[in-house]
Parts: C-alpha cells; structure tokens; sequence
C-alpha cells in the first residue's frame, strides 16, 4: 500500500523543452556537443557546490562571444510553461490527506528564480508539499543513490509503501535498486493528473 509519493518537478508538473535548450546552447555556444567540463560545471551547479556568480563566471569565460543575458536566456529555455490542470490535481491529492506527498528535483537556483517569476502560483505550488527537495539545497542529485537514501532516511519512510515519478529511466532505475515504487512517465503521451488510473495496481 503506498503511503508516501515523491514527485520530479520538470516534464512532470512543468513542462520543459530539452531538445531546444541544447540546440540552442550548442548554436549559441559552437558546438558540436557538450564537452565534459561543461556537464561536470552544470552538476556542481545543480547540487549547489557552485555559486550562481561562479557559474556565470564560467560560462562568460569559456564564451567570451556570447553576452551574460544570452547565456542566462539559453540557461532558462529549458523551462516551459505549467498547465494549471496539474496544480489542481495536487490540490486535490494534498486536501485528500491520503499521502505524503514529497518534491525531488534536480535543479538549481536559476531556473528556481526563473519559476518563482514567471510561474505566478509557485509558492501555492509549493505548500502543496508535506517536503520539498531541491538538488542544489541539498547538495545531491539524481540518480546517484545517495539523494534517495537521505529522502527514504529523514522521513522515515519503507522503500515499498513509496512511489516516485520521474520522466528520466536512469532516476526511476536507481529508485527501483532500493525497492522504491516508480512510475517512469513520458512527458509525450502521460499526463501526471492520470497517476491513479495508471498505476492503479498499487492503490487499489
């Protein structure tokens, strides 16, 4: 019987444009595809072991062609928009009182403040949440096994009365190594507002 859900923010509640945001970034940037330093500066970033002013500081001297505002605009592509429908469906799952509902997203903190301004029902999101874990204020990230250790650990939670939906195979794999229910959702075809028809093996 599940007990506890653990929610992915992007391509989950919000929807993001992967695709887009590395073309562009490999335009941007003349590239043919992301070198390693970058990747391993983006992880740092993501898991808060890099201030935002070292990003930037970063990227400003690796592309010394392309202006801070580009770079930010590029940095923030990824970010779409987020269907009211779905705050509805967690308003309703949240008033059930049913669940403990928890976020876990990789992110950090310029798409959070990018969200916080373009996303007007952010902080209403948010309280939603019994617990609300982003990567770079905890200093991990998915899918190293860690982050759901520290998440199963302080909330005192049994792997198999837990589910976590994630649009990324290699987030919800590392989930299931510790016997975490996981629901693998495509972000092409499944909508997270379908969570119980869908996995309705588990609720039932």
């Amino acid at each position: 019987m599940i007990k506890t859900i653990i929610f992915d923010f992007g391509d989950v509640f919000i929807n993001l444009d992967k695709v887009g945001a590395l073309e562009q970034a490999l335009v941007n940037f003349k590239l043919d595809s992301l070198p390693e330093d970058l990747v391993h500066v983006n992880s740092l970033y993501e898991m808060g072991l890099m201030e935002t002013s070292e990003f930037m500081e970063f990227y400003e001297s690796a592309f010394p062609d392309v202006t801070s505002e580009k770079i930010l605009e590029i940095w923030n592509s990824i970010l779409k928009d987020f269907p009211h429908h779905r705050l509805e469906f967690l308003k309703a799952l949240s008033d059930s009182k049913k669940y403990k509902l928890i976020l876990l997203s990789n992110t950090n903190d310029l798409h959070i403040e990018f969200v916080k301004t373009y996303v007007p029902f952010f902080n209403e999101f948010k309280s939603y949440f019994d617990v609300f874990y982003l990567s770079h204020e905890i200093n991990l990230r998915k899918p190293n096994a860690d982050i759901f250790e520290f998440v199963l650990n302080e909330n005192n939670l049994i792997a198999s009365e837990t589910l976590f939906v994630d649009d990324l195979a290699e987030n919800t794999a590392a989930a299931e190594q510790l016997g975490i229910h996981t629901w693998n959702i495509n972000p092409e075809t499944e909508d997270v507002t379908t969570l119980f028809e869908t996995k309705k093996e588990l609720f039932s």
